[in-house]
């Protein structure tokens, strides 16, 4: 049995990056960069004024000064700023040659006949130099970025409109077991709706995935392997969530074998998630994970969220935090590192959510946290510190 940390390590060392595309400005949204992006132009493009008010020169501040022009945003000025003299001017405008500052307008005094006065006694320079925040040719974005909302600003900031990104992976999902019933399905007696696959198919589109589901693989050797076949051939990835563990009809491992995966792991020191599996070939990943939802949620968090962006060139880390117990929390079997959903108080700490085991999925419907207890730990004190994994 491996720690989870060197289940990261396996399943990383194996990871490739996918191949690219190109997409439009609009289609970038939490796509990740193939490609370091460059400024075409300085930012600021010009020197500008940082505020509504008067470009003139710190000489005459405590001057009465004539407005010889009013600047809008986009204009360029036609006058230069000489002894006595003031350019009315609009945040983003082109200051004037002559002007070294920007007098707010809240700070100036109207005084007739097209002049005014500085009223205050100082003033900073309210004005921003030309490239002082980008200069052309600097790198603005890095390959492997996820590109968030302030990210395509930037994009479309240096004109980049049809950047290089990773693919996204094409995800398999198929729940396996003989109780199972799609949720459109009144369970009969000994059978359960499967809910584990369509979680996962959610998880797999929030990583930036593309899913598709295959149905329920029955517990027999010719569905098991049918169903794999078909996602083998039209995915990156496969997920199968059951059947991986030590009954009579957990089939999965010897199926994967069978279709030509080699299986680099198959049981991790981790609660809940212990016959966790991964396989590969020279074309496909494939996950085995527990049957039980809390299981596949939290083993798609730690595990196969941050192999989906590794595939696309991102490094997936979510923010860990270190927070106190909001109360006791204890386990009665302490041997492995263990996870369990927890939210955060309003006054910052970890309460951890009523949790009857890994079938309990209302459990991470309260969620905000997964928590965690490391091996050998049976006890976490209220007010004792808690590292816990941001969802």
């Amino acid at each position: 049995m491996i720690t989870q940390n060197e289940a990261y390590d396996i399943m990383m060392a194996r990871a490739r990056t996918l191949d690219s595309e190109r997409v439009g400005l609009d289609e970038t949204l939490n796509r990740v960069l193939a490609e370091d992006v460059h400024s075409d132009m300085d930012m600021p493009p010009f020197i500008k004024s940082a505020m509504d008010g008067y470009a003139c020169r710190r000489d005459d501040l405590a001057k009465t000064m004539r407005v010889v022009e009013i600047i809008k945003a986009g204009e360029v000025p036609q006058k230069s700023i000489g002894p006595s003299e003031c350019a009315k001017i609009m945040t983003g405008s082109m200051v004037p040659e002559g002007a070294d500052c920007v007098i707010i307008v809240e700070q100036t005094e109207e005084l007739g006949g097209n002049t005014i006065r500085f009223t205050a006694e100082s003033t900073p320079d309210n004005i921003c130099l030309r490239g002082e925040d980008i200069q052309v040719g600097d790198m603005v974005l890095s390959v492997g970025t996820r590109l968030r909302p302030q990210h395509v600003a930037m994009l479309a900031s240096v004109g980049c409109v049809r950047p290089q990104v990773a693919r996204r992976p094409r995800v398999g999902v198929i729940p396996t077991g003989d109780e199972l019933v799609e949720p459109d399905v009144k369970p009969g007696i000994s059978q359960i709706r499967t809910s584990n696959s369509h979680q996962l198919m959610a998880q797999v589109f929030t990583a930036d995935a593309i899913p598709t589901y295959y149905g329920i693989a029955r517990d027999t050797e010719e569905s098991l392997d049918a169903t794999l076949k078909k996602a083998m051939a039209e995915s990156d990835v496969v997920l199968l969530s059951g059947g991986v563990s030590m009954g009579d009809f957990d089939l999965v491992p010897g199926i994967m074998k069978a279709n030509g995966l080699t299986i680099l792991f198959d049981e991790i020191a981790i609660q809940p998630g212990k016959p966790t599996t991964f396989a590969v070939s020279d074309d496909i990943y494939c996950f085995g994970l527990p049957g039980n939802p809390v299981a596949t949620f939290t083993q798609f968090e730690l595990l196969v969220k941050p192999f989906l962006y590794r595939l696309m060139g991102h490094d997936h880390r979510p923010a860990n935090l270190r927070l106190p117990m909001a109360r006791t929390h204890t386990r009665k079997r302490a041997a492995r590192l263990s996870w369990f959903p927890a939210k955060i108080t309003d006054d910052g700490t970890v309460l951890p959510c009523e949790f009857h085991g890994s079938a309990h999925v209302d459990a991470l419907c309260e969620a905000d946290v997964l928590a965690t207890m490391p091996a050998g730990v049976a006890s976490l004190d209220e007010g004792a510190l808690v590292t816990v994994r941001t969802l």
